[in-house]
């Protein structure tokens, strides 16, 4: 518990950045401040999320009439007489037996386009005298008069219109055109309910004469959102008090035999005081969701074509199909374009208005509408604080693939919960926020750890980069803490390496020459000591001084520095090629390797600092490749070294005191992996061995035979030779009877 406190107070600046997010987010959610990208945000995943869920199947119950292009050719430019349209609505019931009809058109002015009008002013002022013509034009009056013929025929059946409310600025008059029907609240109705209703200032409403025939009427407002699409209808509009319902409510209200609408008030479960409570309008059994502005989400099922389409001009013609509006709800619409009733919606930039109602009447019937109650603010914000802190205190404190597994866990779960209360409760809860803000925690405290990291990392490049590799600079990266240029005491293995033969070697190059050469040489040795996780100490010249282990620390450093060496004699054939095919002279090299206790760190006078290490052990590393030519070795390794590298075979060189040093010490050439060495190596390091203990037994002639046998047949001879030199100056100048078979070398 104490490790997760300290690693919150290590993150307190993106935890307290986190919170500043969250608050942010919420204080959206709450509507103290509102952000129009995450508005328009939340609109795209709610289209997104009906799209996927839509049942995208036609309902056969309602059929659309379509004032279409061909019915304008057909019958003439809209508006039809009102003779026609009363033999429109007639045929739809008698021939076509339709159950009711509903207007998405309304009829605001009178039709004089019959001419009675003008056969009226002449009975009264030219014509007055003339009885014949006055009492013709009283036969002909019924006839001649559409408005009265339309409203004789829709007052027989069950004809809903349309109408629509209109809405100006401030200091703005709006037009009042026509008569409204009843209220379907009458004012006062909703007194001591703080319900958000949209105030309507006008209203294009059909001549008292048609609307007083009708069997209802309702307004075909839509709600347009920001964004231009159509999500949401209202159900109740206000106008100076009264309230009035929609189109589709209406034509609900009657299919289900309804006498009335009842507002339906709830207790919310998240909201405070002042909430309004109607989430619903019930309609027969049927009860309506609606948001806290008393709209209703349309329901749509597809792409425009839903619901059957029928041509108005076929229905005249009676060339419309009997069985697709026998017993159907009818709404009477246009996709025209020159009638400017198209829209945009989540499932089309242009759909027929008359289908949004379509949709909505269907969606009532069969409960699909979705529920957005006014205490959805009241869910999210909870949604918000829960999430939010989970985010704010748990990722800051994790490495960043742990908090991206995290943040795409919070993700999936909150976007699986939104979608299971979408399809399981019918339910719209917002996701844009939520998905935004966590989106928005993971990348401020990725892009924190980021410039944290990459200060932390300039800093270790600068005290390191000159040193090791940049795989292992990114490495101490992740913790720059942890790393510093003090001095201190480790167990280390160092690396010598040196050219043989380097002077003689360079008088023959030109000094351009030799600086190619070198660096041809020592990048690719180089490469080999940072790919096995080295540190380049420093370039001597032709030589290079490296270790393993610092500032890193690696349990198996002599195990790297053995591979290294082993690596670089094997590339060191292939740089000589390339060095023969240019002309250059081949290059040999020397390496001694020792593993032991060094001081390791940033040494060297006020006026140059290096990091570096020094002690007996990296003395004895030096003298080791010092002895490589000596012996006709190209690689040699303390005792230390094999003892920690058990996974290689040896040949043992030698016992030796070297220079500087009193204490003897065994001396090796690796071979090859233990388990690579062939039968070959085997049986010499068997004969080896036994010239070995002759020798130190100081039998002199036997161990020469074995040497000189070895000599012969060895792969590697020059260590052989060495023996039987020392054995013939033995011979003649035989060593302290004490002699314990080690050689002392006086030079480095």
């Amino acid at each position: 518990m104490s490790a997760i406190i300290d690693k919150i107070k290590d993150n307190s600046i993106r935890i307290g950045l986190s919170f500043v997010v969250l608050l942010f987010f919420v204080g959206h959610a709450a509507e103290w401040l509102r952000i129009g990208f995450i508005d328009q945000m939340e609109n795209i995943a709610y289209d997104k999320r009906l799209l996927w869920t839509m049942p995208k199947t036609v309902d056969d119950r309602i059929v659309i009439i379509d004032i279409d292009e061909a019915s304008l050719t057909a019958e003439g430019q809209w508006p039809w007489g009102r003779d026609k349209l009363s033999q429109f609505v007639e045929l739809l019931f008698e021939e076509y037996e339709i159950a009711i009809v509903g207007f998405d058109i309304v009829f605001a002015e009178p039709d004089d386009s019959s001419g009675l009008k003008v056969l009226e002013r002449l009975a009264a002022e030219d014509l007055k005298s003339n009885a014949m013509f006055r009492a013709q034009l009283q036969v002909l009056r019924p006839e001649l008069d559409y408005d009265g013929r339309f409203a004789e025929t829709i007052q027989k059946y069950p004809v809903i219109l349309g109408y629509y409310f209109n809405f100006v600025l401030p200091g703005q008059v709006a037009a009042k055109i026509g008569q409204l029907p009843a209220p379907t609240f009458v004012k006062g109705a909703f007194k001591g309910k703080r319900i958000e209703f949209q105030d309507a200032h006008g209203y294009g409403a059909n001549i008292a004469q048609l609307q007083s025939s009708a069997l209802g009427a309702g307004h075909f407002n839509p709600d347009t959102d920001p964004d231009g699409v159509i999500r949401r209808v209202p159900m109740l509009i206000q106008y100076e008090g009264a309230v009035h319902a929609s189109l589709s409510l209406e034509m609900v209200r009657h299919l289900l035999g309804s006498h009335e609408i009842k507002p339906r008030f709830e207790k919310p479960l998240f909201g405070g005081k002042g909430y309004p409570g109607l989430e619903w309008l019930q309609v027969g059994d049927k009860l309506v969701p609606v948001d806290k502005h008393v709209r209703t989400l349309v329901p749509y099922r597809g792409e425009k074509g839903s619901f059957p389409y029928v041509s108005a001009t076929d229905v005249l013609h009676g060339a419309a199909d009997k069985s697709i509006l026998k017993g159907a709800t009818v709404l009477v619409g246009t996709t025209a374009p020159g009638l400017l009733d198209l829209r945009s919606t989540p499932v089309a930039e242009s759909y027929p208005g008359v289908e949004i109602h379509a949709n909505l009447i269907s969606g009532m019937i069969d409960g699909t509408v979705k529920q957005l109650p006014a205490y959805t603010l009241g869910a999210e914000v909870l949604l918000l604080i829960v999430f939010g802190l989970v985010m704010a205190i748990v990722v800051p404190i994790l490495s960043p693939l742990a908090a991206t597994i995290v943040t795409a866990g919070l993700l999936l779960l909150y976007a699986g919960f939104n979608l299971l209360v979408w399809s399981g409760a019918n339910f719209v809860l917002p996701v844009a926020s939520g998905v935004m803000m966590l989106l928005t925690m993971f990348m401020l405290n990725m892009s924190y750890g980021y410039f944290i990291e990459t200060r932390g990392k300039r800093q270790i490049t600068g005290l390191f980069g000159q040193y090791i590799p940049p795989e292992l600079v990114d490495e101490m990266a992740d913790h720059p803490m942890d790393y510093s240029l003090e001095a201190e005491s480790r167990d280390l293995t160092v690396m010598f390496s040196d050219v043989r033969g380097f002077t003689t070697l360079s008088e023959g190059l030109s000094p351009k020459e030799l600086a190619e050469l070198m660096n041809q040489f020592l990048t690719p040795m180089t490469r080999i000591i940072h790919e096995q996780r080295g540190t380049i100490d420093k370039y001597m010249g032709d030589a290079i001084m490296a270790f393993w282990g610092a500032p890193i620390e690696d349990h198996d450093h002599a195990r790297h520095a053995l591979d290294a060496g082993m690596q670089m004699l094997e590339r060191l054939n292939e740089v000589n090629k390339q060095f023969v095919a240019r002309g250059w002279p081949e290059i040999q090299i020397g390496i001694g390797i020792n593993s032991g206790m060094m001081s390791v760190g940033n040494m060297g006078s006020e006026f140059r600092m290096a990091y570096t290490v020094l002690g007996d052990a990296v003395n004895l590393g030096s003298r080791l490749e010092g002895l490589t030519k000596g012996y006709g070795v190209w690689l040699i390794v303390s005792e230390s070294t094999k003892d920690a590298v058990p996974e290689y075979a040896y040949r043992e060189i030698d016992r030796v005191r070297v220079k500087g040093k009193d204490k003897p010490v065994v001396i090796y050439q690796p071979l090859c992996l233990a388990e690579d060495i062939d039968k070959h190596w085997k049986d010499e390091l068997k004969l080896y061995r036994e010239a070995l203990r002759l020798y130190r037994a100081q039998e002199w002639d036997t161990a020469e035979m074995n040497l000189l046998n070895l000599q012969r047949t060895s792969r590697s001879p020059g260590l052989y030779k060495v023996y039987v030199e020392r054995v013939a100056q033995y011979r003649a100048h035989p060593p302290e009877p004490d002699w314990d078979g080690v050689f002392t070398h006086t030079s480095k």
